[in-house]
């Protein structure tokens, strides 16, 4: 319990006490003015209802503003509910848009990369081709030049040979 609840509590029971042991003279009799007119009544009693005229209004009034805070907070749950699960449903969208991206980019990434090897894989075919003809023409030439030793060396040795003596 508040202590604001606890005061006004406390101050209602002390005007009941008051007005338990002081009844005889709430209800005695007097005379009043109405501005209008003159009556006999208890004034004690009159100004006891009054106040708990009063005490009651104002806690209806409490009780109204309590009720409306209650209901403008739960609006506004439901509204905050609400924004965050079109927040939720907003930030998987965006997810979803990236996985979309990110697979459509990843796609374009490996064809681009079978296009690379594609063309590699072709150069290197081409190279591996022109390296073996050239090793092939590297060595018919130096067997023709082997060859062409071989034919001078054998007519250097033949050349001796028929050669007169003197």
């Amino acid at each position: 319990m508040r202590l604001r609840t606890l005061m006004m509590l406390i101050l209602l029971g002390a005007i009941a006490a008051f007005a338990a042991v002081n009844w005889t003279a709430f209800m005695t009799p007097t005379t009043l003015s109405l501005v209008f007119a003159v009556v006999q009544a208890p004034l004690g009693a009159i100004m006891l209802a009054i106040a708990g005229l009063i005490t009651v209004l104002f806690l209806v009034f409490v009780v109204y503003l309590q009720t409306s805070v209650i209901i403008e907070t739960r609006r506004y749950g439901r509204e905050l509910q609400a924004q965050r699960e079109l927040a939720d449903k907003a930030e998987a969208s965006r997810f979803t848009e990236l996985r979309g991206f990110l697979d459509a980019e990843l796609s374009k990434l490996s064809d681009r990369i079978t296009e690379v090897k594609a063309g590699t894989d072709t150069r290197l075919d081409q190279l591996e081709r022109d390296l073996r003809a050239t090793v092939e023409k590297a060595g018919n030439t130096l067997a023709a030049y082997i060859g062409e030793l071989e034919d001078r060396v054998e007519q250097a040795i033949s050349g001796k040979n028929s050669k007169p003596s003197i």
